[in-house]
């Protein structure tokens, strides 16, 4: 039970919603704690239960607090909470939006149960999951202004073994598999990628893979995703 993926389900769609629970139960690693219909919901759950979610999936369009005011406050209060958006809408607005303030992955809703549960064992293991649209929206840097990641940053801060380190995160690889493939320790590895997050002042991996493409220290192209 302790190794289960805990999490919210957050829509208004009370058929879908429960579709989802449905779908999801099903998986022996996965735990659904609760669902909610609106932010204000999710919000009061958050503040008053003393068992907290890993992920959240979380819809957009809900009653009261909608979904992207909602993780905006759940990045801020709860940092550790993992907010996955499952929404109707795929312009690249709305994926920005979401991955500017701290969404770990972004799908729409007509993705397969197949895709939604790897995106979700991604996201729990590695802390975020960008599919190649998501990828291509940060390139391109479609960012709200307010929430711009600097563009300006000394290359030669990073030392070789941290780029390397930075690629393959980038690449989507867990720390053990990054360990592996460097002939690393899984410890070190874990330094190294907490010495990029304070260098880039990124709050999470996902935030520094967003700096990463954004500031072209990483090709998107020699990314196999």
């Amino acid at each position: 039970m302790n190794n289960k993926i805990k999490m919210i389900l957050a829509d208004d769609e009370v058929l879908f919603r429960k579709g989802i629970s449905f779908l999801l139960q099903k998986e022996k690693n996965i735990e659904i704690i609760y669902e909610v219909s609106n932010g204000n919901e999710l919000l009061s759950f958050l503040k008053e239960s003393t068992i907290h979610p890993d992920i959240i999936i979380m819809d957009l369009k809900m009653p009261l607090l909608n979904g992207v005011e909602a993780t905006r406050i759940i990045q801020n209060d709860f940092p550790k909470i993992k907010v996955i958006a499952l929404t109707s809408y795929d312009s690249k607005s709305f994926i920005a939006n979401m991955i500017s303030i701290g969404a770990a992955s972004y799908l729409v809703k007509n993705t397969t149960p197949a895709e939604m549960i790897f995106t979700i064992n991604e996201v729990f293991h590695k802390g975020f999951h960008y599919n190649e649209n998501v990828l291509q929206v940060i390139q391109e840097g479609i960012m709200p202004a307010s929430t711009k990641f600097k563009s300006s940053f000394e290359e030669d801060y990073l030392t070789n073994r941290e780029k390397e380190v930075m690629q393959l995160i980038c690449k989507q690889m867990s720390t053990q598999e990054i360990a592996d493939k460097l002939f690393l320790s899984p410890r070190t590895v874990e330094g190294h990628r907490n010495n990029l997050l304070l260098k880039t002042e990124s709050k999470n991996v996902a935030g520094l893979v967003v700096y990463a493409i954004q500031n072209k220290i990483i090709i998107l192209d020699n990314l196999s995703i």
